[in-house]
């Protein structure tokens, strides 16, 4: 069921992709974020579509691999798309069957809002998919470090996310073995009333939380048993470089959303 999530995972590779700065990536995708909601119109979509294909072309992960991996996702894209369908009622209407109405505009910002998402998604995979946990820690301590003037633990919050992502696909297949060793003692999770339902959910997690709690002591103690002390006075073993890859890929990004801005209707 979860085996095929791929928030948090690590595709071992060699693209330029994977070259990439950390840092210069989490900006990238920060920029590629706002530059999506520039995008209001048919050929403004287009361009993005034809980024986000390049980019993943380009990272060389398996397609096969992301596509299982967005199946999951593909259900509420549906749902969204739908919502927007059938609540909007702009433009000219193409269907009426009693009270059943759909309007050119809830097609076009249903396919709009669904695209978003889905390029979002799919951009924001890319960087764990493409980035270790090391180097995703290390580009989010640097990229934070200058508010440490205003008291904010840089390293230690980017220890957090980035332990937290790499958490998702373990924390999923613990979930996954759970559900199978209740299902197999009799339990049911998908008939009955809605309380039914939810009383069922109460032997899966119990010991999902227990599990995590004891997950998280055991790396305490292991970080502890290492010397770990916080981020002050810590060295690393590899340093973090910028290019000038790096530097062409973000002007890139500013390129794309000046672009995007002008293709405004």
């Amino acid at each position: 069921m979860f085996k095929n999530i791929i928030i948090g995972q690590y595709i071992q590779g060699s693209s330029l992709i994977h070259r990439f700065d950390a840092r210069s990536k989490l900006i990238g995708v920060f920029i590629f974020v706002l530059v999506v909601f520039l995008a209001n119109n048919w050929t403004a979509y287009s361009i993005l579509g034809a980024v986000t294909i390049m980019t993943v072309l380009i990272s060389q992960v398996p397609l096969r691999f992301i596509y299982k991996g967005l199946r999951p996702v593909f259900i509420i894209i549906l749902i969204t798309f739908l919502l927007h369908l059938f609540m909007t009622k702009d433009g000219h209407l193409l269907l009426e069957i009693g009270w059943f109405e759909i309007y050119s505009g809830g097609v076009i910002q249903g396919a709009f809002i669904a695209m978003r998402l889905l390029f979002l998604i799919m951009m924001t995979s890319l960087l764990t998919l493409t980035t270790t946990p090391i180097d995703l820690t290390d580009g989010l301590e640097s990229l934070l470090s200058p508010f440490k003037r205003f008291g904010l633990p840089a390293h230690e919050l980017a220890l957090m996310m980035s332990i937290s992502l790499r958490f998702i696909p373990t924390l999923l297949q613990e979930t996954e073995k759970i559900i199978k060793a209740q299902m197999a003692r009799g339990a049911d999770f998908g008939s009955g009333s809605l309380k039914d339902r939810a009383r069922a959910l109460v032997p899966l997690l119990i010991p999902l939380f227990i599990n995590a709690f004891k997950r998280a002591e055991d790396l305490a103690l292991a970080m502890e048993a290492r010397g770990y002390r916080g981020g002050e006075g810590r060295t690393k073993l590899r340093e973090l470089q910028w290019s000038h890859k790096d530097s062409l890929m973000l002007v890139s990004l500013l390129l794309l959303a000046i672009l995007l801005f002008f293709l405004r209707s």
